[in-house]
């Protein structure tokens, strides 16, 4: 039933056709470059643009947290409906486009109840498209071509961010703030032209819930959902609770490290507001990229244990930078450290899940199910650096954000006999 010998990539039973493969890996770099900034809506300019509409700190925070709660809440429904549908190119092209109308709202109107709303609405798309690629990633490469392809696409998704940020400070500044929703618009129409440029026969939708041929029962098409039997999966799985607490307590410390920085900085009057905010995005994105493509090699070679313990190291120096300088200069090191962070982070992370739920077909409820904990960890971050800067100072605020990744680092450290075997991979297995 296969194609015939030549016309086959070696990605094992069913795989895609050699030109249908190139073709969505293609698309797929494109994807993940223009929904960087469709994903977000405008993002990090929301506050500066109700800001400029007359909005105080208070409401301004109050409709950013309601996003965020309800992205958390969809995330593991998210996750589950991509495991369950054979559509997952049309979820991206759906929410993308909601992601962009309910941006387009803001213009529109300013009222309390129409920017909560669109941030709710953007929240929700967005906890949808990153298991949709992700599964449609899976799809298109299988298992055992994963961690390269995501690698790839995530050095992309960087570049998109910073070039995306770095188009919108620009136009803001030189046309003001609704050229930025004009450029999200744009970027949301190619990513569109991009994930619909993927071919439907090159995607395996049981590879892409974690079901390769050989583990699926003969009957089952791959489209079935089963949650409460995936819940089980995930709470059976003792490596993926380590790694959902370990990542869970490092976004508590580093949810707030970057806009408590800008605070400080800017509030001891040694940085321009908009180009100090400019450049945070800019170094982190920029590193972001290398980071990913790094991970990517190194989680090959070494398995994703070690990619993980160096990404959770980062934070406890990245607080010590920040708690000893703040000063203008500083962006460089505190955010660069960010960008390792997090760079091996995107990486790592959903190629670890995808390789800890191979076989059960759950893979993306997985993914949802640890974003959902990661959010509730950065969703506390600010609340709690807040206060602590408040009380204690911005110098002690940073020593304390980072010790939190302590504790990411000594689960991960103390676990290591379980999770140095489950996160093998590639030349790394035993």
């Amino acid at each position: 039933m296969g194609a015939p010998a030549g016309n086959a990539i070696d990605l094992g039973p069913g795989a895609p056709a050699t030109g249908d493969a190139r073709r969505a890996r293609r698309a797929l770099a494109a994807l993940n470059f223009f929904m960087a900034d469709m994903q977000a809506g405008i993002g990090p300019f929301l506050g500066v643009f109700l800001q400029q509409r007359g909005w105080q700190t208070g409401p301004i925070g109050t409709v950013m947290t309601a996003g965020g709660i309800a992205g958390m809440a969809m995330t593991v429904p998210a996750g589950a409906f991509i495991d369950h549908t054979p559509h997952k190119r049309w979820v991206v092209v759906i929410t993308g486009i909601c992601t962009v109308l309910a941006s387009f709202l803001l213009l529109w109107s300013q009222a309390f109840v129409v920017v909560a709303g669109s941030q709710v609405a953007t929240a929700i798309a967005g906890a949808a498209i990153g298991p949709a690629v992700a599964g449609i990633t899976l799809g298109v490469v299988r298992q055992r071509g994963f961690n390269a392809q995501n690698g790839r696409n995530q050095a992309w998704n960087h570049a998109g961010n910073m070039i995306g940020a770095g188009l919108s400070g620009w136009l803001g500044w030189r046309f003001g703030m609704p050229a930025i929703f004009f450029l999200a618009a744009a970027f949301g129409v190619v990513a569109i032209i991009a994930v619909l440029s993927i071919p439907e026969r090159a995607i395996d939708h049981r590879a892409a819930r974690g079901l390769e041929h050989d583990h699926a029962a003969p009957d089952d098409p791959g489209t079935g959902d089963g949650q409460a039997e995936g819940f089980r999966e995930l709470l059976r799985n003792k490596p993926l609770l380590i790694l959902a607490a370990a990542l869970a307590c490092f976004h508590l410390g580093n949810g707030a490290m970057l806009p408590l920085y800008g605070l400080a900085v800017v509030g001891m009057g040694k940085g321009d507001p908009a180009m100090f905010t400019a450049t945070t995005v800019m170094v982190a994105q920029a590193v972001m990229i290398v980071a990913s493509l790094v991970a990517m090699k190194l989680a090959d070679r070494r398995g994703y244990w070690l990619v993980l313990l160096i990404s959770f190291a980062a934070l406890p120096l990245r607080g010590v930078l920040a708690g000893t300088f703040i000063e203008h200069w500083g962006v460089w090191p505190v955010q660069a450290l960010d960008g390792i962070g997090a760079g091996l982070q995107s990486v790592a992370v959903p190629g670890l899940i995808a390789c800890l739920l191979d076989g059960t077909g759950r893979v993306n409820v997985g993914q949802g199910a640890v974003m959902t904990v990661q959010g509730v960890g950065a969703s506390l971050s600010p609340a709690i650096g807040g206060w602590l800067a408040q009380m204690l100072g911005y110098h002690a605020t940073f020593l304390i954000l980072g010790g939190f990744a302590l504790v990411s680092l000594g689960l991960w450290i103390g676990f290591a006999a379980t999770l140095r075997p489950a996160c093998a991979t590639g030349a790394s297995r035993p």
